[in-house]
C-alpha cells in the first residue's frame, strides 16, 4: 500500500498564533513534527494556508502544499492537499495518514502502528487508543473515551467515562474494567477521506463535539490499535515553555 503523510498546519491558532513556527531547541514545531513522521513514513506533506509556514518548510527541505483558508476542519485540508500533491507527482495513495501539526516529538512506532491497522481490509479508518487507569484522567472531558468491539473496531467516543459499571463507586471502576483514552492521529484510506468530508454533521457528532462519531453514525469502519505511547501536544505558549524545559 502506498502510504502518504499529511500535516495541516494553519497559521491563525487563536490560542496560539504562529504556532507552527515556534522554536523547540533550535528547530520549529513543523520542522519537528515533519522530521519525526519522516522516520516511518517516505512521503509526508505540510499542508497549510500561510506564505510564511510555505516559505519556511520550502527552506528545511519539506514538501509543503498551499490550501484553502476556508477549511473548518484539518480533515477538509488534508483531503485538499491530497488532491493537489497527488496530481503534482501522478501518484494515487492508498491511505493517507493526518498527523497533528502541534506533536513536536511525534513517535514514529505511533505512526507504523497506525500503517498495521490496513493489513484488515475491512478498515476504512484507523487510529489508536491507550488503556488508562487513572479515574481523574477519565473523568476529564477533555479527555475522549473509547468503546471498541472484540475486533477492536471502535463503536462509541464520548467525554464522558464509559462504560458505567453499576453497583461500584467510580474509585473502583478501573479494577473492574479496561477503560480507553483515545490518542487523536487518524488515517484513512484515500476514497473514504473523500467520502467524509461530504458528510453531514450528525446529532452524536455535535452533542459531543466530536468528529469521529459522524463517521460512525455513518456506519464507517475504524480500526483501533492500541499504544502504550502518548504524545506531548502543544495548544499555549505556556505548553511550549514548559516541554522546551523538559526537553533540554
Amino acid at each position: 500500500m502506498k502510504f502518504i503523510g499529511i500535516i495541516p498546519a494553519r497559521y491563525d491558532s487563536t490560542r496560539f498564533p504562529g504556532k507552527p513556527l515556534a522554536i523547540i531547541n533550535g528547530k520549529s514545531m513543523i520542522q519537528r513534527v515533519w522530521e519525526q513522521a519522516s522516520k516511518s513514513l517516505k512521503t509526508v506533506v505540510v499542508a497549510t494556508d500561510n506564505n510564511k509556514i510555505f516559505d519556511h518548510v520550502k527552506g528545511f527541505g519539506g514538501q509543503v502544499v498551499m490550501t484553502s483558508k476556508l477549511h473548518k476542519t484539518g480533515t477538509d485540508r488534508c483531503f485538499e492537499a491530497l488532491q493537489i500533491f497527488s496530481e503534482k507527482e501522478n501518484i494515487n495513495y492508498d491511505v493517507v495518514i493526518n498527523i497533528q501539526g502541534d506533536e513536536p516529538y511525534i513517535s514514529p512506532n505511533s505512526i507504523n502502528l497506525l500503517k498495521s491497522c490496513f493489513l484488515d481490509k475491512n478498515t476504512e479508518i484507523a487510529t489508536l487508543i491507550k488503556k488508562e487507569f487513572d479515574i481523574k484522567e477519565l473523568q476529564s472531558p477533555n479527555t475522549i473515551k473509547a468503546i471498541i468491539d472484540r475486533k477492536d473496531f471502535a463503536i462509541y467516543f464520548s467525554r464522558s467515562v464509559i462504560p458505567h459499571i453499576r453497583g461500584y463507586k467510580q474509585d473502583y471502576w478501573t479494577k473492574k474494567h479496561t477503560f480507553y483514552k483515545h490518542i487523536g492521529i487518524y488515517s484513512y484510506k484515500t476514497d473514504i477521506l473523500e467520502k467524509i468530508t461530504k458528510l453531514e454533521q450528525t446529532s452524536l457528532e455535535i452533542s459531543e463535539s466530536l468528529e469521529q462519531n459522524r463517521w460512525l453514525e455513518n456506519s464507517l469502519k475504524i480500526k483501533t490499535a492500541t499504544t502504550t505511547e502518548e504524545s506531548i501536544s502543544i495548544d499555549t505558549p505556556e505548553d511550549l515553555e514548559k516541554l522546551v524545559k523538559e526537553v533540554k
